[in-house]
């Protein structure tokens, strides 16, 4: 257990957990205090909706292609270089990118690339190139400082990517992955995205006995959400869940094995009258972002389903989650321009 327990807080601070500037609620009660907090992380998301990281990141299935079939190892060293999207559809090889891409027009100890962002938000243009695609404006780049794809067979891999992103020369984020895996100790990654005025969000996951998965969407150093949930394997097809931890603000909501009821704390303090309910509709959906929902009870008698409060916020939080746990755009974009250039220039 003590390797997942390093781990965990490796996720924690990797997530920049626990900041509480932002949250001082002397004289508030558990209340007043979750409204406000439910107003900042609500006002928050909506402001994320609007931001062209936002519109990267939500690409939908359909701008997805099937994954990269790829058993080599890639490093920053020989992909590194100022790149230009010009497609050469006469030069053509026999595997999975049949065309040259990219010319190379500089020289750089990262990877920057230039590209329409047309096939950056809607990645299958990008996959399954039209002619007139090389006739759009290169107004988009990716600037990778950190890479390497080591993979081989039975799914063991080592994999490292940091890039920023501009489009038409503004600045719209950076994107940070980490993710290793093999057979004996299991998969571990962490992938996060910082955009504009101080806000991230960023998600952890470890499988083994024990299965570590998190999520937390902070600015700057304080926390407007996070999510924790730790399950212990009980046979070959099942887990149960161990540790369930949700923070909203300065408010954390925590279930443990052992202990009768769930824990409410405000400002570390826990609210002897306070009351809270989990319900899932579904097992494999026992997040907030999707099917978990958690009924409070306050002081004075009133309740409130967390669900409903964070509603606007919602699906935004579900989509950035969903694409950061499954590293969409590093998958379908950097990896797919990163083996390009390497097969291409080198082969």
């Amino acid at each position: 257990m003590k390797k997942h327990v390093v781990f965990f807080m490796t996720i924690l601070v990797f997530l920049s957990w626990g900041g509480c500037s932002k949250f001082e609620t002397e004289n508030m009660n558990l209340k007043d205090a979750l409204n406000r907090n439910i107003s900042d992380l609500n006002n928050a998301v909506n402001y994320i909706s609007t931001t062209k990281g936002y519109q990267m990141l939500s690409s939908s299935s359909a701008d997805l292609k099937a994954d990269i079939s790829f058993n080599d190892s890639v490093t920053l060293d020989l992909i590194a270089g100022i790149y230009d999207f010009k497609p050469d559809l006469c030069h053509f090889h026999m595997f999975f990118i049949p065309y040259r891409l990219f010319e190379k027009t500089g020289e750089s100890d990262q990877m920057i690339v230039n590209m329409p962002h047309k096939l950056a938000f809607h990645p299958k243009y990008l996959h399954d190139i039209n002619p007139f695609d090389s006739l759009l404006e290169n107004n988009f780049t990716i600037s990778a400082s950190d890479y390497h794809f080591y993979y081989s067979w039975l799914q063991q891999h080592d994999y490292k990517l940091t890039a920023g992103f501009t489009l038409d020369s503004e600045d719209i984020g950076s994107i940070d992955v980490e993710s290793t895996g093999n057979t004996d100790s299991g998969l571990k990654y962490s992938s996060s995205y910082a955009f504009d005025e101080g806000y991230k969000i960023g998600v952890g996951f470890m499988s083994g006995d024990s299965t570590v998965s998190s999520f937390a969407l902070t600015q700057n150093d304080d926390t407007l959400m996070a999510e924790t949930m730790i399950r212990v394997r009980e046979d070959f097809n099942t887990e149960k869940e161990k540790k369930y931890i949700l923070t909203i603000g300065n408010i954390d909501i925590v279930k443990s094995t052992g202990i009768d009821s769930i824990q409410v704390y405000l400002d570390g303090v826990l609210q002897q009258n306070a009351a809270a309910v989990i319900q899932d509709t579904t097992y494999m959906g026992a997040s907030i972002c999707h099917a978990r929902n958690i009924l409070l009870t306050f002081d004075d008698g009133s309740t409130a389903k967390l669900s409903e409060l964070i509603k606007p916020a919602k699906d935004v939080l579900a989509t950035l989650v969903d694409s950061l746990h499954s590293m969409n755009f590093a998958t379908y974009v950097v990896n797919y321009i990163a083996i390009s250039i390497y097969y291409h220039f080198y082969y």
